[in-house]
């Protein structure tokens, strides 16, 4: 199946006449950073402090929800009760700090393939925004030396940003007022699940890059319209991608 097959098929699902991208939406936790293991040892880690179960593996299928809103669904899954605010926000607290012992031990690499992908799109006159369900300043701050000239404050959506994270569209929404642009001038970047919803409600064209151990079915169930397997092969294949158009 060709790229532009998938492209008609957007097309048709939503209704828009044309897609015509503008602007390409990252996420950041396992697209833009190779940090995810990072995220499952602390999250697992800090839950069991508070003797709640988190599996290693839960930090991918929770990824793109605000901490706090993980933790009050893992806490009303097993303690039977609803967490208050500043009771998820103390705990989410700890995980963020253990989150930034950890990238001190072993500190989360720039993805192989995503400074090239960025420089391409914007070479070709698009923008481009990181939405993220983060809160974790270890990594926040960390974007705009990483990504000098690449990327601008102003177009970074976190979890400070929204009322609801991801799967809610909002945080996509956000970064698409942010730049701008409606559903059909937008590019998503995901590799989570829960992120592949967000945008899909958003009425994004939406790539998942399986960078996790989840199957590419667990993405493609939620809707995304193209899988690469990694940041490198979405980069290699940018040109054709685009020119499909």
């Amino acid at each position: 199946m060709t790229y532009k097959t998938h492209i008609d098929q957007y097309l048709e699902r939503h209704g828009f006449g044309q897609f015509s991208p503008k602007a390409v939406l990252f996420d950041m936790d396992g697209v833009i950073y190779d940090s995810m293991s990072n995220h499952s040892v602390s999250w697992h880690e800090a839950m069991k402090d508070y003797n709640l179960d988190m599996p290693y593996e839960g930090a991918y299928e929770y990824e793109g929800m605000r901490g706090v809103e993980t933790i009050k669904l893992l806490t009303r899954q097993q303690w039977q009760r609803e967490l208050s605010d500043d009771e998820a926000k103390e705990m989410y607290t700890h995980k963020a700090a253990l989150f930034a012992q950890q990238c001190q031990k072993t500190p989360a690499r720039i993805m192989p393939g995503i400074k090239t992908l960025m420089q391409q799109i914007k070479d070709g006159g698009r923008r481009i925004c990181v939405v993220t369900g983060s809160a974790q300043h270890a990594l926040l701050d960390k974007l705009l030396i990483d990504f000098e000239g690449l990327l601008c404050e102003d177009l970074i959506v976190t979890a400070f940003d929204v009322t609801h994270g991801k799967p809610h569209p909002e945080p996509y929404l956000k970064g698409m007022e942010k730049c701008g642009i409606q559903p059909w001038e937008t590019i998503v970047v995901e590799n989570a699940p829960l992120g592949v919803r967000a945008a899909v409600a958003a009425q994004c064209f939406t790539i998942a890059v399986n960078t996790g151990p989840l199957p590419d079915e667990r993405l493609k169930r939620e809707g995304a319209n193209l899988v690469f397997p990694t940041m490198q092969s979405l980069s290699d294949e940018w040109p054709h991608l685009i020119s499909q158009l």
